[in-house]
């Protein structure tokens, strides 16, 4: 069914876009809550103040998009939890748990289905975007410890659930710039090779010239 959206509805649009959604969607969910109108030639024509500022809804939800984007990217959020000694979880952390801690921190409400992570069953530190629009996907970095643990950690102490996990990341960007180092060396003696190739055949020009 073609609907005119009275307001904002998520992954579908803003007030005064027309959008053909499921009827069933349409007929239970938005026309019943207010949220859109039948996109009929009579109701096209009776709302074309809607259909005129559309263009500007969509401008102010980009900006507001944004404004929350900057507000949240990198910001940090940890959780203390019980879990084994292999570093499973017993139980996870769920999208709603993020969007709560969040929230609490930033004051931020995020829908919870707007973060892009299935829920985190290990100890460690995760990267989690936030889906808020179109090119626009802040992320978030969710540091995941044992209970006992998180005060160590807020402190700035080392703790046990991350130690292994920091010092593979450290050997990883070891290997990382040593392979860089490799590549950079390997194309800089290429170079050298190609200018004295360069050089041994102009000399031998000039000396068949000089002939």
């Amino acid at each position: 069914m073609k609907v005119i959206l009275k307001d904002y509805v998520y992954k579908h649009g803003v007030a005064g876009d027309v959008v053909e959604v499921a009827d069933g969607f349409a007929r239970n969910f938005l026309i019943p809550r207010g949220l859109a109108i039948k996109a009929t030639a009579g109701a096209l024509r009776e709302n074309q103040h809607l259909l005129k500022t559309a263009t500007i809804r969509h401008e102010e939800l980009k900006q507001r998009e944004q404004e929350a984007a900057d507000r949240i990217d990198g910001a940090e959020l940890v959780f203390g939890v019980k879990a084994g000694k292999n570093g499973k979880l017993y139980g996870s952390i769920t999208t709603m748990d993020i969007a709560a801690a969040l929230e609490e921190k930033t004051g931020v409400d995020i829908n919870r289905r707007r973060i892009s992570e299935r829920p985190l069953r290990e100890l460690g530190i995760h990267t989690v975007p936030v889906r808020l629009g179109a090119g626009i996907s802040p992320e978030l970095r969710i540091v995941v410890v044992r209970e006992e643990e998180v005060a160590d950690y807020l402190a700035g102490k080392p703790v046990a659930s991350l130690r292994g996990l920091i010092e593979d990341r450290e050997e990883e960007a070891e290997a990382e710039v040593e392979a860089v180092e490799a590549v950079e060396a390997s194309e800089a003696e290429a170079a050298d090779e190609v200018v004295e190739t360069a050089e041994a055949e102009l000399e031998g020009e000039e000396s068949q010239a000089a002939e």
